[in-house]
């Protein structure tokens, strides 16, 4: 069998880059032959149907698990364990509740630092290190739209405001890339918009140019959701991830990325939602990725983001459609 060659897509734009990336437990294949380059400073979406691998994808970005074959990289280097270069929030607040707002905030800041062997050592500048710090998790408290919540702890706070904390607390160490995972689901449709204004802003605001300048902490955002009509407000780039796929082959064989469409890369008023092209994309992802019965050859494959790429076999161009 022969494929493409190995990291012929790869540049150095590229944060994340995956090819014939394979991910197995035991004889169970979750993801089979994922082809992903991603781009530094996308809002990035993936959507797909329940067991398609959406967050076992996010868990090897993560480090927190490992692909069982082929290629995955972070900045053109084998993905590691988990660092503060990937922050992440998930479904469920990742907040102590213990700790008030402030408090929470600061914890990664206090670790980072050294936490209290480092004020044993040396308590003055740990001090004011620790002022130094306060002040920044006060700023971005504020900047998150929670001022005046500092010392409530997050039983007090409403669903949407524990979330902002969650991630004020994932982006204070200004990660390159934030990964977040069904961060809004659960929430009232209300908060839910309330928050994904917030989000845009928040990447927006990491990517703009400064008197011409590049950005001098450009963002990368993997936001998994279940909702296409998030997937497509909220991406520059949407990925569908799918497990009803088929080489010709009986039997499961993991899921792949069948659609993978760009946008323009700035914030969308919600009134796009109401738009006939917006309903039209959500039509169309939805019977390409997330249909049991459009069962579709491996050839057959939606890239229309100049990043998107598939590496067939031959017996695989051979057995389909030609690929689009």
């Amino acid at each position: 069998m022969s494929v493409n060659d190995k990291r012929t897509h790869l540049n150095p734009h590229h944060v994340l880059y995956a090819e014939d990336m394979i991910k197995s437990y035991g004889d169970f294949n979750v993801l089979a032959d994922i082809d992903l380059a991603i781009s530094e400073g996308e809002l990035v979406t993936l959507v797909g149907p329940s067991g398609s691998g959406k967050t076992t994808l996010l868990k090897l970005f993560l480090g927190q698990e490992k692909h069982t074959d082929g290629t995955l990289l972070l900045d053109g280097e084998p993905v590691k364990h988990p660092d503060p270069s990937r922050g992440i929030v998930y479904q469920k607040y990742s907040l102590y509740p213990h700790m008030t707002v402030l408090e929470n905030v600061l914890f990664g800041l206090f670790l980072r630092d050294g936490g209290l062997l480092k004020f044993l050592l040396n308590p003055k500048r740990w001090w004011v290190k620790r002022q130094e710090n306060k002040a920044a998790a006060l700023s971005l408290i504020d900047r998150v739209g929670l001022k005046g919540h500092e010392k409530k702890y997050p039983e007090d706070l409403s669903g949407g405001q524990q979330q902002r904390v969650a991630i004020a607390q994932a982006i204070i160490r200004r990660p390159r890339i934030l990964l977040m995972d069904e961060a809004f689901s659960g929430l009232d449709e209300f908060t839910k918009e309330d928050l994904q204004i917030f989000l845009l802003g928040l990447w927006d605001e990491s990517n703009t140019k400064v008197d011409g300048n590049p950005p001098e902490n450009p963002m990368t955002i993997i936001f998994i959701t279940h909702g296409l009509g998030e997937a497509v407000y909220l991406g520059s780039r949407v990925l569908g991830l799918s497990q009803y796929v088929t080489d010709g082959r009986e039997g499961q064989h993991g899921a792949r990325i069948v659609v993978d469409e760009g946008f323009e890369r700035k914030p969308k008023s919600p009134s796009v939602k109401t738009t006939p092209p917006f309903g039209k994309m959500i039509a169309k992802i939805k019977r390409l990725a997330t249909i049991p019965e459009v069962l579709q050859h491996v050839t057959t494959f939606e890239g229309k983001h100049p990043d998107s790429f598939i590496t067939l076999t031959d017996e695989q161009k051979a057995g389909g459609p030609s690929a689009t």
